[in-house]
């Protein structure tokens, strides 16, 4: 059947319903430990942050709002000077390894130099400075990070594949101006195969254990991008592979490629056991390695989630779209035997995201059901609709549609819980499934107390309210 070959593509005209890209400093500034972020933008922008991260507040957050006044906006203010100002005030008080700016709408509408003034600056200072645009142009809130990866891809140094020691000490990255302190130097291993570096931002412990799978095959990571450190940063150039581990990094893989020469392994993301078994075949594929004991782990993982299984077979699931995690996601949530009826997706990189889609269809091949419908920039008024008509068990969807879909009776799950969660490797793919399943389980739960789990589903319910 046609169904199981290819999946549906569609495209609808509905505006974007997620959040703003700035806010990728939440998890990029506790990443990169000696970072600080600078929002240019304005008011609005600092109330976005203030409300969206103040739960972090804390925790001494690395990041801060440079906001616009009218005479920013009217250039009637030099920018230069307000901008070193604030710059001397963050080394005074935080003593960064680097400050990455972030433009945001407006900077873009007044068309205000940023990368003409970081140089100038990050001389005359002595601090890096890394421009990046995270603003509401773009299609989801996770391209943010993709922004600020692509813009440390170009400082990154050059690998030198000539030298006679691959392994010897790199310069570091820091400035223009000043080249002291010498790079971490590349980690001794059994892997004899070409220099690996994964881009991604992951929490260190996730990571650790990406690198530990890789290691049992004999892989060797040579660097992570971005490092916890600002002057780790990995050498890239010619004979540099490199590998993604979210599907909302396409820029970042355009610019290691195009602009550092780097060998993009496309493989599909190490979500749930299938999708980081595959990861892993992929990379041992390109580097002639023959996996060992990798479908055993694997079988044992599945072993480990019978509850959860047991729980979400035969149970459906809709996609509205947030993210850019969904076709990985519902890839997985497949093979745990869910049912996905749409996976809305605000944007699609179908070059980036190919080995991800051809898992999806083997996957959907494997479990003899059709391949869902891909639904790029969904119209959420639409997709109510069609929700109304196919009344899943569960949406997964942005904050903005949950209530309004809890008062219909359909349970929800925050997309945006999924993007801070952990969810990558082996190791994680439990908690993935209790994120998705924590309705679920409240259901059967109040359904075992004799409670109706939905109040307009009450027997003798009149509330006007419930019924609408």
């Amino acid at each position: 059947m046609k169904g199981f070959e290819t999946p549906t593509f569609e495209c609808e005209t509905g505006n974007y319903h997620t959040f703003c890209p700035i806010s990728c400093v939440a998890w990029l500034y506790q990443k990169i430990e000696d970072s600080f972020f600078l929002v240019v933008g304005t008011k609005t922008c600092g109330y976005f942050l203030q409300n969206a991260l103040g739960v972090m507040i804390f925790a001494e957050p690395r990041y801060a709002m440079a906001e616009l006044e009218e005479g920013d906006i009217s250039a009637q203010l030099n920018d230069y000077g307000e901008l070193k100002r604030l710059c001397l005030q963050i080394m005074t008080n935080r003593d960064p390894g680097v400050i990455v700016w972030i433009g945001t709408c407006t900077t873009e509408v007044i068309k205000m130099d940023l990368e003409g003034m970081a140089p100038e600056l990050e001389s005359e200072i002595g601090v890096p400075i890394v421009v990046a645009r995270a603003n509401g142009l773009d299609y989801a809130f996770t391209q943010g990070e993709d922004t600020v990866l692509a813009a440390m891809a170009h400082r990154c140094v050059e690998r030198d594949l000539g030298s006679a020691d691959e392994r010897q000490p790199v310069r570091s990255p820091l400035s223009k101006t000043e080249y002291s302190k010498p790079a971490t130097v590349l980690p001794a291993g059994e892997g004899t195969n070409p220099p690996l570096v994964l881009f991604g931002s992951l929490p260190s412990m996730v990571a650790s254990q990406l690198n530990l799978e890789l290691k049992r095959q004999s892989v060797r990571v040579w660097g992570w991008l971005p490092a916890r450190s600002y002057t780790a940063l990995p050498s890239l150039g010619a004979g540099v592979y490199v590998c993604g581990v979210n599907p909302f990094l396409s820029r970042t893989a355009t610019a290691l490629m195009r602009r550092r020469k780097c060998r993009l392994i496309g493989a599909p993301f190490p979500i749930g056991p299938d999708g980081t078994r595959a990861w892993i075949e992929k990379i041992c594929s390109v580097f002639g390695i023959r996996t060992k004991g990798l479908r055993e782990r694997e079988r044992h993982v599945w072993e480990g989630l019978k509850d959860y299984l047991d729980l979400v077979r035969g149970k459906s699931v809709f996609f509205m779209g947030d993210n850019l995690l969904e076709v990985s996601l519902a890839r997985f949530l497949i093979r745990c035997g869910m049912i996905v009826y749409e996976i809305g997706i605000p944007y699609m990189d179908k070059r980036y995201q190919a080995a991800e889609l051809a898992l999806l269809r083997d996957t959907c091949r494997d479990m003899c059901v059709l391949v869902p419908r891909i639904v790029e920039k969904p119209d959420n008024y639409d997709q109510i609709q069609r929700m109304r008509e196919l009344r899943p068990d569960l949406a997964i969807t942005g904050m903005a549609n949950a209530n309004p879909l809890e008062a219909r009776g359909i349970d929800t799950k925050w997309s945006v819980e999924l993007t801070f969660a952990q969810i990558h490797g082996f190791t994680n793919a439990r908690g993935v499934l209790r994120l998705v399943t924590r309705s679920l389980r409240r259901n059967d739960l109040v359904g075992d107390l004799g409670w109706a789990a939905n109040p307009a589903e009450a027997e003798g319910d009149n509330d006007p309210l419930t019924q609408r």
